[in-house]
Formats: C-alpha cells, sequence, structure tokens
C-alpha cells in the first residue's frame, strides 16, 4: 500500500475540465472522470452529451453518481499532499502581500509562478503541472505571475493585448489591427518591448553619465574651493603674523623709548647726586677744621684762620635753589606709537582690499538699466548705461514692474547663482543709492530700504553723508570720497560687498545674507536739487580685470 501511495501523482486526480484535483468524482459510461459539478456544467452550456475526453456522445444526459473509490483515493491524495506541502515549509509558498496568488488553490493560497494569458489565471507550481505537461495547455502564453490579467484583454473584443500600434502608442488585439488600426503601424508587444528596453536603457546610461559628469563638476568646484582655501588661510597667516610682528614690533620700540627716557633721566638724576655728594664732602672737611678752630681761645689765630679758609675755600659753584630733576613726561608717548601702528596697517590693508578688489572684478557682468522699472522722472541714456533725474515726469504706463514713487530704476540682468559685480561711477554727485534688490519687491508707493524689505543698499546723503542701510542702520566713516563704486554680490554665500574703486578701499558689506530669488542691480541718482545733484549715475565697464 506503501508503494502504491509512492506512485500516485496528482496527473492521476486532476479533472480535465477545472484542471484541478476531482471534487466528488463522478465516472461516464465511456470510462473517464470528471468532477460531478464541472461535467454537469459542461452539459448545461453544450446542451450537447459529449465526454469532454473521448468525445463519445449519449443519447440522454447520463445519471451520474460520485465514484466512491475515486473520491477516496482523491481524499487520501489531498490528505498526503497536504501534508507533504506543510511539511517543506508551507510559509515559503504561501503567497504573501503583495505577492500574486494562485487562482486556483482553495483554502490557503500558494503564490503563483506564471500567468496564462489565455486561461486569465495565475497557478502555482502545483497548477501550473498541466501547462506544461498536457499538450492543448502548452500552446498557451505564459508570462511572469501579474495581477489584474483582465487589464490584458482588449476590452472591445475581448482578445489578448499581444500586439502594439506604434501610431496610437497603444496595446492593441489581433481583431484591432485589421479593424479599427487597419493602417496603422502594428508591431509585436515584445519587439516594442524590446525597443522601448533599448531606449530606456540608453536614456539612463545618458542620465548616468550626466551625472557622473556633475559629480566630476562637484569634484572640481570642491577642489578649487579647497585651493582658494588653502590660498586664503595662507594669506590670512601671512597677513595676520605681519599684523603680529607689526604689533609686537611696536610694543617694543614703545617699551624702548620709554626705559630710554627713563634711563636718561636717571643718568642726570646720579650726575647731580654725585656732584652734590662731592660738595657735602668738601663741606663736611670745612666743618672739621672749624670745628678744631673753635676749641682754640686764642681769637687772634682763630681769625687769621677763618680769613685763610674763607679764601682758599670757595664756595659751591653751583646754584642748587635754580636746580631740579622732573618726572620723564610720557604723554603722547603710546598715542604716536599707536598712530605709527595704524599708519603701517593702513599701508597692509590697501594692499589687501586692492588684491581682493582685483579678485571680484574677475566676476564683472555687463549690466543694463531697465526702462521698464524707470521712475517717470528718471532720464536714461539710449545705452542703458546712464540715468539721471529730470524735471520734467513723463507719461509712462504703468506696468506692475515700474517704481511709482521712489525715483530708482532696476538693471535689465537678474542673477540666481554665482557672483556678480559691476561699477557705477558716482562723481559730481551730492546723493546717490546703489546696491542690489530681490524681484518681489514693493515698487509702488514709498518703500522701506532694508535688507528685510528685500534691499540691500548703500547712500550717501548731504554731499559727503554715507551711510549702509543694513538693520538697523550702520553709519560709514570714508577716509576719501568715492568717485567710482564696486558693487560684488556672492549669491551663495550671502554676502553683498561695497568698494571704493579709484581708492582701492572696503566700504561695506552686508554678511549672512539669505538669497531665494532673482537679484537685480538697483540705482538711484535721487532728486536733482535744483540742478546741484544733475549728475548722472554711470554704469562703468570694469577696467580692473
Amino acid at each position: 500500500m506503501a508503494a502504491a501511495r509512492c506512485m500516485t501523482s496528482e496527473d492521476q486526480f486532476l479533472c480535465s475540465i477545472c484542471l484541478d484535483v476531482f471534487t466528488d468524482p463522478v465516472t461516464t459510461s465511456c470510462g473517464h472522470n470528471f468532477c460531478k459539478n464541472c461535467i454537469t456544467e459542461h452539459w448545461d452550456t453544450k446542451r450537447q452529451y459529449l465526454c469532454p475526453m473521448c468525445k463519445e456522445g449519449f443519447t440522454t444526459r447520463p445519471n451520474l453518481r460520485v465514484n466512491t473509490f475515486i473520491s477516496e483515493m482523491v481524499a487520501q491524495f489531498r490528505q498526503s499532499a497536504e501534508q507533504n506541502t506543510s511539511s517543506s515549509n508551507l510559509e515559503q509558498l504561501m503567497a504573501k502581500p503583495g505577492e500574486v496568488p494562485c487562482d486556483v488553490c482553495t483554502g490557503t493560497k500558494l503564490k503563483a509562478l506564471k500567468s496564462c494569458l489565455v486561461c486569465l489565471a495565475s497557478y502555482c507550481e502545483t497548477h501550473l503541472e498541466p501547462h506544461l505537461t498536457m499538450s492543448g495547455l502548452k500552446r498557451h502564453q505564459l508570462i511572469d505571475s501579474v495581477e489584474n490579467l483582465e487589464g490584458r484583454m482588449c476590452t472591445k473584443h475581448d482578445k489578448p493585448l499581444e500586439l502594439f500600434c506604434k501610431t496610437d502608442q497603444t496595446c492593441v488585439c489581433m481583431l484591432c489591427t485589421v479593424l479599427d488600426h487597419k493602417t496603422h503601424d502594428v508591431v509585436p508587444l515584445k519587439e516594442e518591448y524590446e525597443e522601448k528596453k533599448a531606449e530606456l536603457e540608453a536614456k539612463i546610461q545618458q542620465m548616468i553619465q550626466k551625472r557622473q559628469l556633475w559629480i566630476q563638476e562637484i569634484k572640481h568646484s570642491v577642489d578649487l574651493s579647497e585651493e582658494d582655501a588653502d590660498r586664503e588661510i595662507a594669506e590670512g597667516v601671512q597677513v595676520f603674523t605681519f599684523l603680529m610682528e607689526s604689533v609686537e614690533r611696536g610694543l617694543n620700540e614703545l617699551i624702548d623709548t620709554i626705559k630710554e627716557k627713563q634711563k636718561t633721566t636717571e643718568k642726570q638724576a646720579k650726575a647731580f647726586i654725585k656732584e652734590l655728594e662731592q660738595e657735602i664732602s668738601e663741606l663736611m672737611k670745612s666743618s672739621i677744621e672749624v670745628e678744631q678752630l673753635s676749641r682754640s681761645e686764642d681769637h687772634f689765630h682763630l681769625l687769621q684762620s677763618v680769613h685763610s679758609l674763607n679764601t682758599n675755600q670757595p664756595p659751591p659753584t653751583e646754584d642748587w635753589t635754580e636746580v631740579s630733576v622732573h618726572p620723564t613726561s610720557y604723554e603722547g608717548t603710546v598715542v604716536r606709537a599707536v598712530a605709527q601702528l595704524e599708519e603701517t596697517l593702513s599701508k597692509k590693508m590697501k594692499k589687501l582690499v586692492k588684491a581682493e578688489l582685483k579678485r571680484v572684478q574677475q566676476y564683472a557682468v555687463d549690466v543694463t538699466l531697465d526702462p521698464d522699472t524707470a521712475h517717470p522722472d528718471l532720464n536714461l541714456s539710449d545705452d542703458g548705461k546712464q540715468v539721471n533725474h529730470g524735471d520734467v515726469k513723463k507719461n509712462l504706463p504703468d506696468n506692475p514692474e515700474r517704481f511709482s514713487y521712489c525715483a530708482c530704476v532696476l538693471g535689465e540682468q537678474s542673477f540666481s547663482s554665482g557672483r556678480f559685480y559691476f561699477e557705477v561711477q558716482v562723481k559730481g554727485k551730492t546723493e546717490w543709492d546703489l546696491g542690489v534688490a530681490r524681484e518681489s519687491i514693493n515698487r509702488k508707493g514709498n518703500i522701506t530700504l532694508n535688507p528685510e524689505d528685500g534691499f540691500w543698499i548703500i547712500w550717501m546723503t548731504n554731499e559727503n553723508e554715507y551711510e549702509a542701510l543694513d538693520a538697523p542702520p550702520v553709519l560709514l566713516s570714508l577716509k576719501s570720497r568715492p568717485q567710482k563704486v564696486g558693487v560684488f554680490v556672492d549669491y551663495e554665500e550671502g554676502l553683498v560687498s561695497f568698494y571704493d574703486v579709484d581708492a582701492a578701499a572696503f566700504i561695506y558689506s552686508f554678511t549672512g545674507c539669505s538669497f531665494t530669488e532673482k537679484l537685480f542691480p538697483y540705482f538711484s541718482p535721487d532728486c536733482n536739487d535744483g540742478g546741484k545733484n544733475s549728475a548722472p549715475l554711470i554704469i562703468s565697464p570694469v577696467r580692473g580685470r
């Protein structure tokens, strides 16, 4: 009996209609076995009483009864199969969430291995066997298991979508090609798949290459940044070493000067003291002689001796009432030393600013004025490089970009990354505003010029008063009156710097700015002021590059 069980396989217990293990097996008079429900529905549908296997016909519908022997054998097979499945790690075969379950399995659904485009069903390893062994089923098209097989059928003709219309870029069935897509370019799905796959692979390779180039560019930028950092560090070390040495040298010179003055005072005092001590010694000798004479009672001899002492020992040569040693005066010594140090540092600072100015001038851009933003009181030159305030208000359209209250104008060029630099001549003016502004600034009515409202500006007022319109505003102390102002912006760094170009002097920097939109150069020549401020602002070519 054990040997018999070993010889049995699922093929012997499969219904040829449902392709599943028999349920209530019945036997026809021709000797073939079917599920009772399967053969009943088959005859109800066909209305012909033929055996599905051998096509033998019956004049009347056979009276079917369950074959108890086969039913018992099927029950034993099911029990054995369930035990075998359980013992071979059933959990690994079960369909997990996201996996396609077998459409034939009853109870526990196993994971489907393949889907049939003809049967529109998915099968596990066990229920896939007929499609691999039975001649009629071998011709069916099997694919890797997928869900929603109905979606792979033509909704119009109920046929598999096995072709692709290149004209309409859609999947079609065989009937579609002779009806709706008769004149279209139609190819097998596999051919289109291979073509699209090749295109996609090529596109992906392009994207990979592009990203590899970006990586190289980023690495190159990092290398350049590292070189810049090393250069700046080296320059910083050099500068600060020079500053420290200058401070230390200045301090030593100050100390030496003070000590030298003190030594001179001490030397003079010692000379006076020595001379006084010598006079005291001589006077002491005279005192002793007088004391000796005072002991004699010979008055004549005493008077003669005193006269001799007065003749031989003259009085001290110095009038000490006019001699004094005053404490040395050090007033101004430290101030002069610091002033000298400041002069040295100023010369060094000028060299540094000149070098920095030369570097930022490398980012010079060509800026022209945008007439669509200019206030109606402003006059712009034909080349878009000059602007001044006029006495006549022009009749211009009040477009959204135009300033309606403040006499200012923006540049045509905008910048949303990187670095840029431009120079503006302010010679002959008594008032002006310069800087950059973001795109979303308010252009109608009165505006506030500060970073919170999108402006990074410095201005000159009252002919020689300078201010950085930061929050709060910063009063600027400039050694010279700028004739040409350079404006430098580092978008990513959040930096806006201003320079006196001719004097190679630093004016002011807005730091820690957060730029999130386009920046435009900003210009305001301010009011004409009866001709006092009629000189134009002129965007000048950068000549320091």
